[in-house]
Formats: structure tokens, C-alpha cells, sequence
């Protein structure tokens, strides 16, 4: 049976000594590594072992009774969620570390959320009981009032196949049937165990155990228990499917994509396609390599259920389905911060745009921008610590040195009412037409498209040319010139020209279309927010209320935990983005604050930021709201506000 489980954790929780125990006591390892000695197995990066922070989600690999397990050791560092979030949609059981002292945290409250996106079974286990403050029943109850979860301790409650009393009841409350059986045959061992599978399995309950990785403690009979409670099935008798979850390149520079297999089976010379429905490209794998850590064993043959990592496909990009699996994978967390490269005039910027596009297909969330006109280079960053870990990684990877300008907010633009877009683009021997309806959505849903064109009016090739030039990039709104955002678009019709229709004209009309619907629009301007959580001493509180205030946010009623209070609540990036330094000041570096991005919302300064950023929409070179006819041989424009009158599709 091929399991793959995920480690994850706040920062610091334990979550690399954690998975160092988890390898060692399965001979994965000879000898465990801690963070703090820089000699952790799945921290074998240079920059990991400098830092003592996990940057990567790196995998081991280890035999455990009848079962193969996949463990991928996640990044903590809320910088380098976008790392961890990309792993989340492989796995078939996650592992929630949580610190026995310091409890659930912001950023364990935005991993749940993920995973009960995901609908991944997952296990707790409270780390570092043997530290001056752990409080196992505290954690408990936090885990319960904060994260919402049906959580029960397998610590007591189970051992060795036997279940007791309490736990019986537990489970028989939750399920009818077997409430039913036990009314009537009273308790069955193998019943009860194949039931608390079933509902760990579809995310009705979720085990939790404590114990310290540090000190080994409680760490053998965890392994024992989730071996015992945990099962997947995958199957190999049908064709092969899988997703791309990471891309890296190796020190020789050869190209890995890593795939989780879904179905079926795969083999060396084999040929796998990937990539989106209406551009499937197919490529021979030359070589499979299963890994563990940072060395590989190369295989000729997978099998369903596994992570390994394939030389041949050169275009691949992280989310892609392969092979029988079309769908590409979306992610939540996305960075809200921007920062302009600095690079020295002795290196060529398009060499330095080259090695930064390498890093870009490693981690898409950079998505790397380059500003042609300005000849510079912008990248998308979670933080500071992030872009100190990126100039480190330049040098040692590219040898050269970079610096990052002061990270800069991004911005994003929506919609507050319906409003239909024209776009039509006809210049001498050209013609395509185009025809949408643009409407609000959910807040941080993103791009959403509908279809309603029929096909009498526009080819089903043209209709996907349409969809596939609205999702290809961001587009810039008209306040700030900032990337559209939870809006749905949907084609209502369209129409080409059998002689006249070629390359990039469906491109033009659509583009034409959406930017003559944004101008009729009602637009506003977001912000990313921060969902923060300050824990200080009862009389620094009323502060902390004042400034949150004073920096446009909001909260709830404070809560008293002992001599603390608690303060929760959600506040813009901009105006928060450095406050943990002066928290940290005024409370002698006693006060604890965790803030995680919980999406956009209204701008608190819409009007002074569009001024400061003075985005002209006239001379966006990208985007026209015009559109071109033509008569009697001659193309001529139409500005937007008379463009609808013109429409072919409506005469």
C-alpha cells in the first residue's frame, strides 16, 4: 500500500525534528538530525541548514509493515506557504504538529483551512510536552474552539487494536449504524477499528496524540496507530494519470518534474502528455527517480499511489494533470507583496531575467514580470524573509549577486455591478468579434468564465480562443492599472469571418471586449489583509485595540487567557506589514503577534493610492477599450462609448 503523508506545522513547532524521528524509527535513516545542529535529513539545503528553518518541501521515503510512505516535510515559515500549499493537493493524510506551549497559531489555522479544502484526512499530534509551559488539555481545547475539528486523543483511548470504553461511545455517537450494532451484539473489535478508518478516512473525526520529537517520546506508538489507521487505493489496472505537484532543477541542470501517481502505471520510454485540453503536449520519459532526501534511486517503472520525479518533460508546470488527468490544480495563498530586482551593471539583465524565469517555473507564485520599457525585473514575494532567502539562492545557484527594492503592495481591481463588453477587430484582412458580460463575484474567487455562446455563431476553436485569452494572463483594471479580480466573465456570442480570421484576432476583440465592459464599469480598488492574532499582557491591550484602530482594522471582543489577553481580527498589509517590530518593543519582546493573509478587500485609501500610483489607462500599450471596423477597404476606430452601435452581431 503506498501512503503519502504530509508534515505540517507553525514555524517552530517541531515539525522537521518531527519527521527526523519519523524516518529514523522506520530505518529510513542511521541517525537523527535536528534542526539546530544543521544536520536535519530533509533540511539538506545550504540555506535551510544556515537558517534552521525548512524552505523546501522535501520527501523521504520509508517501509513500514505491508505499507510504502511518501513523507514530505513542509515549510513552517509563512513565506513559504505557497511551497507548502502546492504539496497539500498530493497527499492522502496530513500530520498537524502544534506546539504544546504556544497552541494554535494563525498560520495552523490557515494550513487547516487548506486541508479541509482539500478534504485531507489528518492527524494531530501536540509536540514538545516535556517544555516548561506545554499544557496537553489547554491545547486540546484550543484545537476544539479555534480549528472547529472533531478531534479525539488516540493516546489513552487506543493501543494495540484494543479500543475502550470511551472511545467506543465516541465513535458510536458518530456513526448510527454502529450504534445500532452495538445496541444489539454489544462490541466488535474488527468492526470498530474498519469503522474509525472509514470515518478518519472521510474526515469525520481526526486522531490526536502529544508527546516531544526532541526527547522521542510518544513518537513509536504514533507511527503504530497511523499505520493501523490509515489505508488508500489506488489502482493500477487502468491508465495512467497523475499531478504535477513541484519542478526543480538539478545541480547539473537537468529538469525534474515530480508527479504524484493517481492511476495506473508508468514506465521509462513511455510517452505522457500534460498541459491544459486545447494544448496537450506530449513527450518519452527518459528516466523515473524515486527520492529520498536529496539522493535518488532511479526506477524503471511506478506504480499508482507514488511520488517520484520523471527527465523528459520540458514544459510541465506545477498543478499540471498528466497523462488520463486534464484538470490543472489551482492555489489559494498567493504573495501580496512586489519588489523590483537590483541587479549589477556587470550582468546582463537578460541573462539575469533567464535565471529568474528558471526560479519562476520552480515557484510559479513568483510570477516574474518583466518590464520591457523600464528594462527591470519584478517578482512577487510572501516577505522579507522570503527575499533574503532568494538572494542567497541567486548566488549560490547563478553566481551573482542581487539585491530586492523596498517590497511594494499589489494592488487588485473588481467590479460592483453587470456590465456587457463589445470588442470588435477588423483592420484589412482581419476580423474577429466579441461579445461578453462581466459581473461580480465571491471576494478572492478569482477569475470566473461561463459560456453561453452557441455554436451557430461562434466554432467551438474560436470559443476556446476566447476563454483561453481571458485565463491566459492578469489584466490590468482602470483605477490603478492593477490585476482584475473576482469577476465572472461569460461570452454570450461572437463571430469570425471563414476568409479573413487568423492568429492573435480573437486575442485583440477580446481584449477590446473586456476593457470597453471595465469602462462602463463601477470599479474598485482591494487591498490584501492581514488575519492577525496578539496575544500581550492585560494592561498593553487597550494599545494594541488603539493601534489596530489607528491602522483601519478590525476586532473582536479581546479574550483573557490567564494573565493574557487575546486580540483577533483582520487589518490591511499596508498599514500592519512591520508592526511586529514595534510590538515587540513595547512589550520588552513578551508580546506575541502571528498574522497570516487572509485575501482582499475594499482599499482603506482607494483615492490617495490611485493618485500615488498614477496609472494613465489611455496609454496602457497592452489594452485598448477602442475598436477597429472597416468599410470600403479602409480600417478606421471607434472610441468605446460608440463601439456598441457598430457591432455586427447586433445589427
Amino acid at each position: 500500500m503506498n501512503k503519502t503523508i504530509g508534515i505540517l506545522a507553525h514555524v517552530d513547532a517541531g515539525k522537521t525534528t518531527f519527521s527526523e524521528q519519523f524516518l529514523f524509527h522506520t530505518k529510513s535513516i542511521k541517525q537523527r538530525g535536528r534542526v539546530d545542529h544543521r544536520d536535519a535529513f530533509l533540511d539538506s539545503h545550504s540555506i535551510e541548514k544556515q537558517r534552521g528553518i525548512t524552505v523546501f518541501a522535501d520527501q523521504g521515503m520509508f517501509e513500514y509493515r505491508d505499507s510504502t510512505y511518501f513523507l514530505i516535510d513542509n515549510p513552517g515559515h509563512v513565506d513559504f506557504s505557497p511551497e507548502m500549499e502546492r504539496s497539500i493537493q498530493v497527499l492522502d493524510y496530513a500530520i498537524m504538529i502544534i506546539s504544546g506551549v504556544e497552541g494554535v497559531e494563525a498560520h495552523t489555522e490557515t494550513v487547516w483551512q487548506l486541508l479541509r479544502k482539500h478534504h485531507i484526512p489528518t492527524f494531530f499530534f501536540i509536540n514538545k510536552t516535556d517544555r516548561v509551559g506545554a499544557h496537553v488539555e489547554r491545547v486540546m481545547d484550543e484545537i476544539h474552539a479555534e480549528l472547529g475539528a472533531d478531534v479525539f486523543d488516540i493516546s489513552n483511548m487506543y493501543s494495540q487494536g484494543e479500543i475502550n470504553e470511551n472511545l467506543i461511545e465516541y465513535l458510536a455517537e458518530r456513526d448510527e449504524m454502529l450504534l445500532e450494532e452495538y445496541m444489539e451484539n454489544g462490541y466488535q473489535q474488527e468492526l470498530w477499528k474498519k469503522t474509525m478508518i472509514r470515518l478518519i478516512r472521510e474526515n469525520n473525526i481526526f486522531p490526536c496524540a502529544n508527546g516531544s520529537a526532541l526527547q522521542d517520546i510518544g513518537i513509536v506508538d504514533f507511527i503504530e496507530k497511523l499505520d493501523e489507521l490509515t489505508e488508500t487505493v489506488y489502482p493500477n489496472d487502468v491508465p495512467f494519470s497523475g499531478k504535477v505537484y513541484k519542478i526543480q532543477h538539478d545541480e547539473k541542470g537537468t529538469r525534474l518534474t515530480f508527479i504524484k501517481a493517481l492511476t495506473g502505471t508508468l514506465k521509462v520510454r513511455d510517452e505522457l502528455s500534460y498541459g491544459s485540453e486545447d494544448n496537450r503536449l506530449k513527450e518519452k520519459i527518459t528516466q523515473i527517480r524515486f527520492y529520498n532526501g536529496s539522493k535518488f534511486q532511479a526506477v524503471n517503472e511506478i506504480l499508482a499511489g507514488q511520488l517520484f520525479a520523471v527527465v523528459g518533460l520540458s514544459q510541465a508546470a506545477v498543478g499540471d494533470g498528466v497523462g488520463d488527468l486534464m484538470e490543472k490544480a489551482s492555489y489559494e495563498i498567493v504573495p501580496t507583496l512586489k519588489s523590483k530586482v537590483i541587479i549589477d551593471s556587470s550582468i546582463h539583465i537578460k541573462e539575469a531575467l533567464r535565471c529568474f524565469n528558471l526560479l519562476d517555473v520552480e515557484d510559479p507564485s513568483l510570477h516574474i514580470e518583466w518590464e520591457d520599457k523600464l528594462q527591470e525585473i519584478h517578482i512577487h514575494v510572501m516577505g522579507a524573509i522570503q527575499l533574503e532567502v532568494l538572494k542567497e539562492l541567486v548566488k549560490e545557484r547563478f553566481h551573482f549577486e542581487v539585491s530586492f527594492a523596498e517590497p511594494e503592495i499589489i494592488y487588485k481591481e473588481t467590479v460592483l455591478n453587470t456590465v456587457k463588453g463589445y470588442g470588435h477587430f477588423e483592420p484589412l484582412g482581419h476580423y474577429a468579434e466579441v461579445h461578453l458580460q462581466i459581473e461580480p463575484a465571491k471576494r478572492n474567487s478569482g477569475i470566473l468564465f461561463e459560456n453561453t455562446c452557441h455554436v451557430n455563431d461562434l466554432s467551438v476553436g474560436n470559443q476556446n480562443l476566447v476563454r483561453h485569452h481571458l485565463l491566459e494572463k492578469e489584466h490590468n483594471g482602470l483605477l490603478a492599472g492593477s490585476a482584475l479580480t473576482d469577476v465572472k466573465i461569460t461570452l454570450l456570442t461572437g463571430r469570425s469571418h471563414i476568409k479573413h480570421t487568423s492568429g492573435g484576432d480573437f486575442r485583440e476583440a477580446t481584449y477590446r471586449a473586456l476593457r470597453q465592459g471595465l469602462e462602463k464599469a463601477e470599479i474598485v480598488l482591494l487591498e490584501p489583509y492581514y488575519q492577525f492574532k496578539i496575544k500581550v499582557e492585560l494592561d498593553q491591550i487597550g494599545k494594541v485595540m488603539s493601534d489596530v484602530q489607528q491602522a483601519h482594522g478590525y476586532f473582536e471582543p479581546p479574550s483573557i487567557e490567564g494573565n493574557k489577553s487575546i486580540l483577533k481580527g483582520t487589518v490591511p498589509v499596508a498599514t500592519f506589514m512591520n508592526y511586529s517590530a514595534e510590538l515587540a518593543t513595547y512589550t520588552q519582546g513578551k508580546g506575541m503577534v502571528s498574522l497570516v493573509v487572509s485575501g482582499y478587500d475594499r482599499c482603506h485609501n482607494e483615492a490617495e493610492t490611485i493618485e500615488r500610483i498614477g496609472y494613465r489607462k489611455n496609454a496602457d500599450p497592452e489594452y485598448s477599450s477602442s475598436s477597429i471596423f472597416c468599410s470600403k477597404g479602409q480600417a478606421y476606430t471607434v472610441a468605446w462609448d460608440e463601439a456598441e452601435k457598430e457591432m455586427h452581431c447586433l445589427k
